[in-house]
């Protein structure tokens, strides 16, 4: 068991904060550094899910000759803008080499596990009364397709979602009515995952917030790390714009600006942003479950107050320029899918987007990398951070607290070879 430590977390989305909960709960004390003012970004922008039933990673067979073909359309729901940038052509080799059907078959039955550790943790933090009351629902997630080819891929996901203990049924398009009966689909049926959930983000951000500033968290807005001093195995300080600090313990969960933050004490962490858009809708939608929309590759979310589009993956580098042409994309993909619907001008102007840290594997980086003694990393977590954020607080407590870890962190490892 270790002592009571003073702990820095570089990050303030959802994995940032859930690791300051997990540490304070343990008696740590605990700052958190955020350049940002903790209210926009992928853990405010995500489509909610917890999502046990995304058994297969982004790195899949096929998804690079897709990546190329997609390329040259801006508009397209995966998009890789064409660069002459070392590191990410690094990184599209380690993707290309990391999509095997070996690979994922491996990768599967971690993603659940981590998956299903989490669900359990976001039940465990709602019973607690920590936060509050946070909007937590149990409907499941309905995969909705419009084509016999959809159907096909998404059956073969489902046989092996239930091989492994997952709940998941076959929807005809009657069946579907019956579940969704206030909206009218332009599709032919859904696989339902009854394992999965969905939550409210921006909600439960400002909860976390809240919660963790009334419990003695230090949490710093607005402060960039700008330079680290290292010697002999650990960090001896982080020097921000405004402070320099010392600390017993240092997380880096920095999102997708981690592996610009590894750079500055010489670690190489393979990460690409991925860029992710979000439509949000206040006008009553009647949408009461959260479905992915298969051809049009988008989320929808039924949430507190609105009705949430989200989608695409854009890896264009670290900005935060909105292309019209893919908030566009999404609204269509939508408008296809439910009859009637209509998003207006309004909401399509006011798009937001977020940055995903996407490793090439589709595995998060958690654990500590080889050379530190007092560093752990986590991050990497791609379209599945808003799920994992609590497990992987939970995880990155229990090592620097010493303890037995609630996996085996060995998958995680951010020193791993692609």
């Amino acid at each position: 068991m270790g002592k009571n430590k003073n702990v820095i977390v570089v990050g303030g989305g959802i994995i940032g904060l859930s690791t300051a909960y997990f540490l304070q709960k343990e008696g740590h004390k605990v700052t958190v550094l955020d350049k940002s003012d903790i209210t926009s970004g992928a853990s405010f922008v995500n489509a909610g899910y917890l999502t046990p039933s995304h058994i297969v990673p982004l790195a899949s067979p096929g998804m690079i000759s897709q990546g190329i073909r997609y390329m040259f359309n801006s508009a397209s729901p995966f998009y890789m803008k064409p660069r002459l940038d070392v590191d990410f052509m690094k990184w599209a080799w380690y993707f290309k080499k990391s999509s095997t059907k070996a690979k994922v078959e491996r990768a599967m039955p971690i993603i659940r596990d981590i998956n299903l550790l989490s669900r359990r943790l976001y039940e465990d933090m709602k019973a607690s009364g920590d936060l509050g009351d946070f909007h937590l629902d149990d409907k499941g997630l309905l995969m909705v397709y419009q084509t016999e080819k959809a159907r096909d891929h998404e059956l073969e996901v489902m046989e092996k979602a239930q091989e492994m203990g997952l709940e998941a049924c076959h929807l005809d398009a009657d069946a579907l009515k019956k579940i969704e009966p206030n909206v009218e689909f332009n599709a032919v049926g859904a696989i339902h995952y009854q394992c999965d959930r969905h939550t409210t983000p921006p909600q439960i951000m400002a909860k976390l917030l809240e919660y963790l500033s009334k419990v003695g968290v230090s949490i710093h807005k607005g402060e960039e790390v700008l330079d680290l001093n290292w010697e002999s195995s650990f960090v001896t300080e982080i020097t921000t714009n405004k402070a320099s600090y010392k600390a017993d313990e240092v997380v880096f969960a920095a999102g997708s600006w981690t592996s610009n933050l590894s750079k500055k004490i010489d670690i190489k962490l393979p990460l690409q942003a991925g860029k992710g858009y979000r439509i949000n809708v206040e006008a009553p939608t009647q949408i009461s479950m959260p479905a992915i929309l298969m051809e049009a590759k988008m989320a929808v979310t039924p949430m507190q107050g609105f009705t949430r589009f989200a989608g695409t993956m854009e890896f264009s580098g670290i900005n935060d320029i909105i292309r019209k042409e893919r908030v566009e994309a999404i609204a269509k993909g939508a408008e296809n899918f439910y009859k009637g619907l209509k998003i207006s001008k309004e909401d399509k102007d006011n798009a937001q987007c977020g940055l995903r840290p996407v490793s090439p594997d589709g595995l998060p980086y958690i654990g500590r990398p080889k050379g530190f003694k007092n560093l752990t990393i986590a991050t990497g977590h791609a379209m599945m951070g808003w799920s994992l954020g609590p497990a992987t607080g939970k995880m990155i407590t229990e090592l620097i607290s010493g303890k037995q870890t609630s996996m085996d962190l060995s998958p995680f490892n951010p020193d791993r070879k692609f």
